[in-house]
């Protein structure tokens, strides 16, 4: 019986792929949720506001901060910027996987294109982080912390 080797370079690879995949499909669904959500709250606010229905002042104001919460939130987590940052590094992760099998680009004329792989898949990576660091000593307004 034959047993498959793992190559822990491409595992690697796949992994990080699926990482970024899922966390910018999950920051892209809670960022359209809570925007469409935001929207379509404030857009409600004028017409209560000029109707003559009852309660409608505590159903604006209901809505009001239910647009303020939304929005903190999604200041709060960066599900935009998020969404946005792990889906480039996901895309830049499926093209290194495929001009490495392709044996193209970087990898044509190199004596070790297996550790030429490496290299750069650690690279995309520890950039994302380095960029996630930053993004997280920033202020709320997206200044660097004093």
């Amino acid at each position: 019986m034959a047993t498959s080797v793992v190559d822990p370079i491409t595992e690697r690879l796949e992994d990080q792929i699926r990482w970024y995949d899922t966390k910018s499909t999950t920051n892209m669904r809670w960022y359209k949720r809570l925007k469409i959500s935001e929207i379509a709250s404030a857009a409600v606010i004028p017409l209560l506001a000029a109707s003559s229905l009852p309660r409608a002042m505590i159903v604006t104001g209901i809505l009001g901060v239910v647009v303020t919460v939304f929005e903190g939130l999604l200041q709060l987590n960066q599900y935009h910027e998020n969404w946005i940052r792990y889906r480039s590094t996901c895309e830049s992760l499926k093209h290194e996987k495929y001009i490495y099998l392709a044996n193209a680009g970087p990898y044509a004329n190199v004596e070790k294109p297996r550790a030429l792989l490496a290299e750069r898949v650690e690279s995309l990576v520890s950039q994302e982080h380095a960029k996630w660091a930053t993004v997280q000593q920033q202020d709320p307004q997206g200044k660097p912390a004093a």
